[in-house]
């Protein structure tokens, strides 16, 4: 049986985890309990589900040229991952989430920096239209650019078939999903599953 063919256009976040017993004020310094540094991002998580699920799975992100990068790369190549669609941007850095847990509370604040997530172009994901158009489901997170942003409105002409579906921005992200603005899709629920 042939594997589902899996096309996510989403984020690679390298996630830089520090727990504490509270959070610090502004303008203050305390000690840590742990820390975890590791791959984020709720398009390569999914990604990466779907390739542990047996899945052909193709990625379409930005990284930059750094070690975050590399761990990206030797990240995805060790989860049987194609990384044809993986551009690198020479002069961004890799996108990062700060996150900061309270574990009295269980309350987190986060920082995401975008860097080279936020400079995938149009042209970059039309280079793809071929892994695309021939994929039984493509994902997308609405976590690079909001619904309403022209930029997804340029991409989405060529995403012509009813099997895609395009996964909700979580409320956290800043970004909004607007259904009626992404033609041939399905809205479905986004997954977090780096937090």
């Amino acid at each position: 049986m042939a594997k589902p063919i899996v096309t996510v256009l989403g984020a690679f976040v390298t996630d830089l985890t520090c727990r504490t017993n509270r959070m610090a004020k502004w303008g203050e310094t305390i000690l840590g309990n742990s820390f975890k540094l590791g791959p984020g991002g709720k398009g390569s998580n999914q990604a990466v589900a779907a390739a542990r699920l047996n899945a052909d799975v193709r990625l379409i992100t930005k990284i930059g040229r750094d070690a975050f990068g590399e761990m990206a790369k030797q990240f995805y190549q060790q989860e049987g991952m194609s990384v044809a669609r993986i551009y690198e941007d020479p002069e961004a850095t890799s996108a990062t989430a700060t996150i900061v847990i309270d574990e009295k509370t269980q309350e987190n604040a986060i920082i995401v920096v975008q860097g080279a997530c936020g400079c995938l172009t149009v042209e970059e994901v039309e280079a793809a239209a071929v892994e695309i158009s021939s994929s039984d489901v493509f994902l997308t997170q609405l976590e690079s650019h909001s619904a309403d942003d022209p930029w997804y409105r340029d991409c989405a002409p060529g995403w012509s078939s009813g099997h895609f579906e395009s996964s909700a921005g979580s409320p956290g992200s800043g970004r909004g999903a607007s259904e009626s603005r992404l033609p041939h899709t399905q809205r479905i629920g986004g997954v977090d599953a780096d937090r």
